[in-house]
């Protein structure tokens, strides 16, 4: 099976109340699922860290073969290339975790694109920070998110 995923992390203030979205399409681009989640306070980097490692365990979960990952996030999709340095102290466990779990899809690509091509992800963010839940799943469920200095955690 092959998966074309879209997420998006965002925090409203940088720390501030934060979310994620993650919108699932087949190969012929029909929608499989979507999937979000309030972080509480956080950064907007480490909701986008948050959407990656929920696509890539839905995908292992899905059994998917192949899976292409879009994220209008230009620092996560280079610091999973390899190409940035992770530097903040507070993302090293999660590109630790979505490095795990990469490795356990067998064929993956991840990608920036313009945030204009990621719209659905980005409104299922908002969805879950207005809201503040999770998706029906309890999907943000066990993330290893930091907790910001001084600032209440996850609601």
């Amino acid at each position: 099976m092959k998966l074309v995923i879209h997420i998006d992390g965002g925090a409203r203030g940088n720390p501030g109340e934060a979310g994620f979205g993650v919108h699932v399409a087949g190969e012929s681009g029909e929608s499989a699922a979507t999937l979000y989640g309030y972080l509480g306070i956080q950064t907007n980097n480490v909701a986008e860290y948050a959407a990656l490692i929920v696509a890539l365990r839905h995908a292992i979960d899905s059994g998917a073969s192949s899976v292409l990952i879009r994220s209008d996030s230009e620092l996560l999709v280079r610091q999973m290339e390899g190409r940035y340095k992770v530097k903040s102290p507070g993302l090293l466990p999660l590109h630790r975790e979505a490095s795990r779990l990469a490795s356990r899809v067998p064929k993956l690509r991840i990608e920036h694109v313009p945030r204009a091509r990621n719209k659905e992800a980005d409104a299922l963010a908002n969805q879950a920070m207005d809201t503040r839940a999770d998706s029906p799943a309890g999907i943000g469920a066990g993330l290893p998110l930091p907790q910001p200095a001084g600032l209440p955690g996850r609601a």
